[in-house]
């Protein structure tokens, strides 16, 4: 089958699994017999909680008092706002034989999702979903969020959908049977795993080229796939569900630094392919400084909000998208004609990403070519690029023909030139790289060493306390009614409490040689080397006396006074080599000290 073939055969799978529209108007809605699956966006109302701070109370009340309204248009997209969406429906299901249906949010990149169903006993059931809690919590193990609901026959049940998210605001919920999600499902991985087949085909053939003809351009095309099949892997909401499904920071990061790359790639490959340093040395610059840009941008997305930086890397896509149209035309104009492959093969991805960006600014509608426009395109650019990279080769084979006749020594001028180049570009992300892979020890918060960065360094740490002989402490901090503060004072002074508590217990360290981590949530960890138990009590006073000196103090609301628990335990050499195990322990000690009221500390041996 040749790979035009399979380009059309992908397509079409895709265009099966559309789903389709109801024509009834927004009111109840009605789940007949016949009725397998349903877009909810033409049958809800919605309100805009612009302060996030309306209660489910208050979204019933105002629900009640007829304060939702149709979707404009019915469109479920709002692009990237503030606040959180109310989203309404009700709903009779006329089929006794399908009792529980299956809700999807057909948009897999939501923070928060909350569900609220309200049956006429005046019942209300919740489930909760979005990228913020782990994959596995959700109700079928699928890329997009979903919801099992219990829809008894003959029943209007409200359903009540709240969504709140710093990525682009979009509410495009169906309701499936559970037969016709399977079928959805089925062919919707079938169709994404052909649009990958159809990439790797690609990635290993150009592979090949560039290992035998060593031609830069092959090498950032192979980057350029790569780059980008990512970005559409996260925006899928396949990264979350195969690649990092409980690491919830990486679902945060991965979309724009992931666009980041992306972008880094393609400003390189037009560079390259096109020959900017050459043809127009003014458009080359620019092109180098966009490139640093998405650099910066990659290195921002580990420290700002996800809220600010990933619109202003979407709008950068969009003058990318600009800027690499021109250069295209001003290398065609200037006679190189691989130009006219590579504009046309570029126009094809450049039309269907500009489709999406604008889909996530809510400017244009979410349909099925608008979903998948990228897709389609990409799918199209790479073939037409593979092509295109074939045509330059033979171009640039015969251009060098000609120039070796006439000056070996200009070719070789030119060749070193490039791999200057290439070099320079390769040292600014070898840099980046390290710069990023010192930022993913941190925690993004408190600013104190990550969970997986503490299970490496204690590892080492274990072994060398049964290596030399020497005890090793471990203690184990939690905040005292944590949980409480968040619900009073809002999760914005729970963050200023945990970053206050995080340098209290550092500033209390400060003359031992001690680990110190965020373990998870209000819990932090601390390893002493060559500390045995009395000593290491001494040192836990000190780290809960530190925590509870002073009311911490918030730029969100009225300061706070806190407190610690904490558990210790001493690793006596050669009596435990195993993480988990010492873990365990100091966890009991814990345990014992919030058991006894909470503000003190507590060993292993008095909780034994």
């Amino acid at each position: 089958m040749t790979r035009t073939a399979v380009l059309l055969a992908l397509l079409a799978l895709l265009a099966s699994c559309a789903l389709p529209c109801s024509a009834s108007a927004a009111g109840v809605i009605e789940l007949s017999a016949d009725t397998r699956e349903i877009a909810l966006s033409a049958h809800v109302t919605y309100r805009h909680d612009s302060a996030a701070t309306d209660t489910l109370a208050d979204a019933w009340r105002t629900l009640d008092a007829g304060g939702f309204e149709p979707l404009p248009g019915g469109n479920p997209a709002f692009g990237f706002q503030d606040g959180a969406f109310w989203v309404h429906a009700r709903v009779v299901n006329r089929n006794p034989g399908e009792p529980r249906w299956l809700m999807v949010q057909t948009y897999p990149l939501s923070d928060r999702l909350d569900v609220y169903l309200r049956y006429p006993d005046g019942r209300v059931e919740h489930q909760a979903g979005g990228d913020t809690l782990p994959f596995g919590e959700r109700a079928i193990r699928y890329r997009h969020p979903n919801f099992l609901l219990d829809l008894p026959a003959g029943q209007p049940v409200d359903i009540l959908f709240r969504v709140q998210s710093q990525s682009s605001m979009q509410v495009p919920l169906v309701l499936y049977t559970p037969g016709a999600f399977t079928e959805l499902s089925r062919d919707a991985q079938l169709a994404i795993g052909l649009y990958y087949g159809i990439l790797l085909a690609l990635f290993f053939y150009n592979l090949v080229l560039w290992l035998v003809l060593r031609d830069a351009s092959y090498f950032w095309y192979l980057f350029h796939i790569s780059a980008f099949g990512l970005v559409l892997f996260c925006l899928n909401g396949l990264g979350f569900e195969y690649l990092w499904p409980n690491n919830i920071w990486l679902a945060d990061k991965s979309v724009p630094l992931s666009i980041s790359l992306a972008l880094i790639g393609m400003h390189q490959f037009a560079r390259v392919f096109l020959g900017l340093g050459d043809r127009w040395p003014a458009g080359n610059r620019v092109s180098m400084i966009a490139i640093a840009a998405f650099a910066g941008f990659g290195i921002a997305a580990v420290f700002v909000p996800y809220r600010l930086i990933t619109p202003a890397v979407s709008l950068a896509v969009l003058a990318s998208i600009v800027w690499i149209t021109v250069v295209s035309v001003v290398a065609l104009r200037k006679g190189y004609r691989p130009a006219r492959l590579f504009l046309l093969s570029w126009s094809m991805f450049l039309a269907g990403t500009a489709v999406f960006t604008l889909v996530a600014f809510g400017v244009i509608p979410k349909t099925f070519y608008t979903e998948y426009g990228v897709q389609i395109g990409s799918a199209l650019e790479m073939l037409f690029l593979s092509v295109a990279l074939s045509y330059r080769y033979a171009s640039l084979r015969n251009e060098n023909e000609r120039i070796v006749s006439q000056a070996n020594v200009q070719l070789e001028h030119t060749v070193a030139k490039r791999t200057r180049e290439l070099r320079s570009t390769l040292d600014q992300l070898e840099q980046a790289h390290s710069r990023l892979r010192e930022s993913s020890r941190r925690d993004g918060l408190t600013g104190l060493y990550n969970r997986s960065h503490f299970h490496d360094a204690f590892e080492r740490l274990l072994v060398a306390c049964n290596r030399d002989r020497q005890p090793l402490s471990l203690l184990m901090v939690d905040l005292d009614f944590f949980k409480t503060i968040n619900d009073e004072h809002g999760h914005l002074v729970g963050d200023d409490v945990l970053r206050a508590a995080a340098q209290r217990i550092g500033k209390a360290l400060r003359p031992y040689e001690a680990l110190l981590a965020r373990f998870g949530g209000e819990e932090f960890v601390i390893v002493l080397p060559g500390t045995d138990l009395r000593a290491a009590v001494a040192v836990a006073e000190e780290v809960r006396r530190a925590i509870s000196s002073t009311p911490c103090k918030s730029q969100q609301g009225p300061s706070v006074r806190t407190s610690g628990s904490v558990g210790v335990h001493t690793v006596v050499p050669g009596t435990i080599d195993d993480i988990d195990d010492a873990l365990q322990v100091a966890d009991q000690a814990l345990y014992a000290a919030k058991a006894n009221g909470r503000d003190c500390v507590r060993t292993s041996i008095s909780a034994a």
